[in-house]
């Protein structure tokens, strides 16, 4: 049973377009420029959290008083 000629190049323009939108896809998935901004937002939501804020405020002031203190001994 042979297929009609139309009816494979419908089949061909299908399987075209839906090559064409999975290699788009694939473009935007792997955009390096994409994955550098869901790293920063991804660093800064846990900045953002009171608890590594206040965290690393507190670890800076003792390395600050820590640093001084050697200063001026």
């Amino acid at each position: 049973m042979a297929r009609d000629p139309d009816t494979i190049q419908r089949e061909i323009e299908q399987a075209r377009d839906a090559l064409a939108t999975t290699l788009d896809e694939l473009g935007t998935r792997a955009n390096p420029q994409r994955f550098v901004d869901e790293g920063k937002a991804t660093v800064r939501a846990k900045f953002d959290d009171p608890k590594v804020k206040y965290a690393l405020i507190a670890v800076g002031v003792v390395v600050g008083l820590l640093v001084v203190r050697k200063l001026f001994r």
